[in-house]
Protein backbone atom coordinates (compact mmCIF):
# COMPACT_ATOMS: atom_id res chain seq x y z
CA UNK A 1 0.00 0.00 0.00
CA UNK A 2 1.26 3.43 -0.87
CA UNK A 3 1.08 6.33 1.54
CA UNK A 4 0.90 10.01 0.86
CA UNK A 5 1.93 12.59 3.42
CA UNK A 6 0.06 15.88 3.19
CA UNK A 7 0.59 19.16 5.00
CA UNK A 8 -2.78 20.90 5.18
CA UNK A 9 -3.70 24.34 6.47
CA UNK A 10 -7.29 25.01 7.53
CA UNK A 11 -8.50 28.54 8.12
CA UNK A 12 -10.52 28.92 11.32
CA UNK A 13 -12.74 32.01 11.33
CA UNK A 14 -11.94 34.56 14.03
CA UNK A 15 -15.29 34.04 15.73
CA UNK A 16 -14.61 30.28 16.27
CA UNK A 17 -12.47 28.56 18.86
CA UNK A 18 -11.21 25.00 18.78
CA UNK A 19 -11.43 23.14 22.09
CA UNK A 20 -10.90 19.48 22.90
CA UNK A 21 -13.88 17.31 23.79
CA UNK A 22 -13.11 17.10 27.52
CA UNK A 23 -12.85 20.87 27.81
CA UNK A 24 -16.08 21.30 25.82
CA UNK A 25 -17.94 18.89 28.13
CA UNK A 26 -16.63 20.76 31.16
CA UNK A 27 -17.81 24.06 29.68
CA UNK A 28 -21.25 22.54 29.08
CA UNK A 29 -21.41 21.35 32.68
CA UNK A 30 -20.34 24.76 33.97
CA UNK A 31 -23.09 26.35 31.89
CA UNK A 32 -25.61 24.46 34.05
CA UNK A 33 -23.80 25.20 37.32
CA UNK A 34 -26.09 26.98 39.76
CA UNK A 35 -29.04 26.55 37.40
CA UNK A 36 -32.40 25.12 38.37
CA UNK A 37 -34.91 23.91 35.82
CA UNK A 38 -38.64 24.38 35.90
CA UNK A 39 -41.04 21.70 34.67
CA UNK A 40 -41.16 23.58 31.35
CA UNK A 41 -37.35 23.33 31.08
CA UNK A 42 -37.57 19.59 31.73
CA UNK A 43 -40.28 19.24 29.07
CA UNK A 44 -37.98 20.92 26.57
CA UNK A 45 -34.99 18.76 27.57
CA UNK A 46 -36.90 15.47 27.34
CA UNK A 47 -39.26 16.46 24.52
CA UNK A 48 -42.10 15.07 26.65
CA UNK A 49 -45.11 16.71 28.31
CA UNK A 50 -45.30 17.11 32.08
CA UNK A 51 -47.92 14.34 32.44
CA UNK A 52 -45.55 11.83 30.82
CA UNK A 53 -42.60 13.08 32.88
CA UNK A 54 -44.55 12.67 36.11
CA UNK A 55 -45.85 9.21 35.20
CA UNK A 56 -42.58 7.82 33.85
CA UNK A 57 -39.85 9.64 35.77
CA UNK A 58 -40.97 11.58 38.82
CA UNK A 59 -43.58 9.39 40.51
CA UNK A 60 -42.33 5.80 40.07
CA UNK A 61 -40.87 4.83 43.46
CA UNK A 62 -37.66 3.45 41.92
CA UNK A 63 -36.83 6.98 40.72
CA UNK A 64 -38.53 9.07 43.40
CA UNK A 65 -36.38 7.57 46.16
CA UNK A 66 -33.35 8.94 44.29
CA UNK A 67 -34.86 12.21 43.04
CA UNK A 68 -36.88 13.58 45.97
CA UNK A 69 -35.04 16.32 47.88
CA UNK A 70 -36.60 15.00 51.10
CA UNK A 71 -34.69 11.76 50.50
CA UNK A 72 -31.41 13.49 49.66
CA UNK A 73 -32.16 13.96 45.97
CA UNK A 74 -32.20 16.98 43.70
CA UNK A 75 -35.86 17.44 42.76
CA UNK A 76 -38.27 19.56 44.76
CA UNK A 77 -41.71 17.96 44.67
CA UNK A 78 -44.47 20.55 45.21
CA UNK A 79 -46.29 20.04 48.48
CA UNK A 80 -49.33 22.24 47.90
CA UNK A 81 -51.32 23.36 44.89
CA UNK A 82 -49.65 26.26 43.11
CA UNK A 83 -46.08 25.41 44.14
CA UNK A 84 -43.60 24.87 41.32
CA UNK A 85 -41.35 21.93 40.61
CA UNK A 86 -37.63 22.62 40.85
CA UNK A 87 -34.82 20.50 39.39
CA UNK A 88 -31.08 20.90 40.03
CA UNK A 89 -30.05 21.17 36.38
CA UNK A 90 -26.65 19.41 36.42
CA UNK A 91 -27.84 16.51 38.56
CA UNK A 92 -31.10 16.09 36.64
CA UNK A 93 -29.28 16.13 33.31
CA UNK A 94 -26.88 13.46 34.59
CA UNK A 95 -29.79 11.39 35.96
CA UNK A 96 -31.53 11.49 32.58
CA UNK A 97 -28.34 10.39 30.81
CA UNK A 98 -27.58 7.64 33.32
CA UNK A 99 -31.13 6.27 33.33
CA UNK A 100 -32.10 6.66 29.68
CA UNK A 101 -32.71 2.94 29.18
CA UNK A 102 -34.70 2.54 32.40
CA UNK A 103 -36.85 5.56 31.56
CA UNK A 104 -37.49 4.96 27.88
CA UNK A 105 -37.03 1.26 27.33
CA UNK A 106 -36.59 -0.99 30.31
CA UNK A 107 -39.73 -0.66 32.37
Amino acid sequence: MQQLQVNLTVQVPDDYVLVNKIEFEQLQKEKLSGTYWTMKDLEIRTNKKHEWIKTNILYPSKFRKVLDVKKGGFVYYPEVTGEKWSFHAIKMAQFLDDNFYSIFGGR
